[in-house]
């Protein structure tokens, strides 16, 4: 089984925390669907002959922009390309100002059978920070609009860690997201990148550094209300009901291949990653004018692939199988880092039992810390 992705880079206006790559200009939106089509046929073969769609997610930028033609001129193109699986999972990210009445009876018509639905917060000063383009009103009317059109499979997003006197407004965001009854919740904590308007704000001293120590117990409030409303963490951001995974981002953290569409996107086929260029003009003038993906293909050596294994499964419920990791990457834990796993269950930060290292809940904080520590150099 495989994933594919498709990368939609456009946006109606550009929020102040996000570094993805995308567009305000819509002016090459319909020549982009163009050149997807066209990257399908040029790279369809990237997964090999006997690969079957188990997932599709659209991805972006905010693909819930692309009209009822657009995604049936792309869902035709995958359709002549693929395999699909018959119980395919079909995701589409969605903002909730795009989720009109109308909008949402053209998807639910759709094969598109799950939404993962941007809402960020409940609190509309906190969404007038991050200038999103919907308001808090429509943060639940859009997931109930969606429910109400047939959609049950819904993930929500939301943000902690923003600038507040105190953790008041985060208790009242996830108290709003569990009234909804969404089988998944996606939750990050704000990071402030250097190339996005909070980063700028923040070097000239506009923007308040969130401390450490707040983000932290926001994370701990997050894992205790989860918890108590029977939600399952099975990756650091990610929390569903049992068995609701999303199973497209599960796919990645297991390993398994996947083919990126469009600029900016990855791709992964087990030896070695691929990344499309970020930049909508020539991205299409490649594609469509010379049939060609501007496109740096990078080769994992083995300890790059074992540093893959390590990054992802740290990040999920199930963790590092160090069996695996030395059978079949080639890299021994046990025997090269000892005094590190010492003293990770030493200090609580994380169990091995039966050979599967996982983070406990203080070790979730520190998982890229900790990666990087069990990282493996050439």
């Amino acid at each position: 089984m495989a994933g594919l992705y498709l990368h939609i880079p456009f946006c109606k206006q550009a929020c102040h925390y996000c570094d993805f790559h995308f567009s305000t200009s819509m002016g090459l939106k319909s020549r982009l669907v163009e050149a997807l089509v066209q990257e399908m046929a040029l790279r369809h073969a990237y997964l090999g002959p006997e690969a079957t769609l188990n997932t599709i997610y659209f991805g972006g930028g905010t693909p819930s922009l692309l009209t009822a033609a657009e995604l049936d001129t792309l869902f035709t193109a995958v359709h002549r390309y693929f395999r699909v699986a018959p119980d395919a999972e079909i995701t589409l990210e969605a903002n909730p100002d795009d989720l009109t009445p109308d909008n949402v009876r053209l998807l639910a018509a759709s094969p598109i059978n799950r939404l993962s639905i941007g809402l960020q917060s409940f609190h509309e000063p906190h969404l007038r920070l991050m200038n999103r383009a919907h308001s808090a009103e429509e943060s639940g009317a859009a997931v109930r609009r969606a429910q109400e059109a047939g959609f049950e499979n819904i993930s929500v997003d939301l943000i902690y860690g923003v600038p507040a006197p105190d953790h008041g407004i985060w208790e009242q965001d996830m108290a709003a997201a569990f009234a909804l009854q969404v089988p998944h919740l996606s939750c990050y904590a704000l990071t402030v990148e250097p190339d996005t308007v909070f980063g700028r704000q923040l070097k000239k001293g506009k923007f308040p550094a969130v401390p450490d120590e707040f983000v932290a117990r926001q994370f701990e409030l997050l894992l205790l209300e989860m918890t108590r409303h029977g939600y399952q963490q099975y990756e650091i951001s990610n929390f569903c009901r049992p068995g609701r995974e999303s199973r497209h981002n599960s796919a990645y953290w297991r390993g398994v291949p996947y083919l990126g569409l469009g600029p900016s996107a990855h791709s992964f086929n087990g030896h070695s990653r691929q990344y499309t260029v970020a930049n909508n003009p020539q991205y299409v003038a490649a594609v469509l004018d010379r049939g060609e993906v501007p496109a740096t293909v990078e080769h994992l050596s083995a300890r790059d692939q074992a540093n893959e294994y390590l990054m992802t499964s740290l990040r999920t419920a199930q963790g590092c199988n160090l069996t695996h990791l030395r059978d079949v990457l080639g890299v021994d834990l046990q025997q090269e880092k000892p005094a590190y796993l010492r003293q990770l269950q030493q200090t609580g930060l994380a169990q091995l039992q039966n050979n599967q290292l996982r983070l406990t809940d203080a070790g979730k904080l520190l998982a890229d810390h900790i990666t990087l520590e069990l990282f493996q150099g050439e």
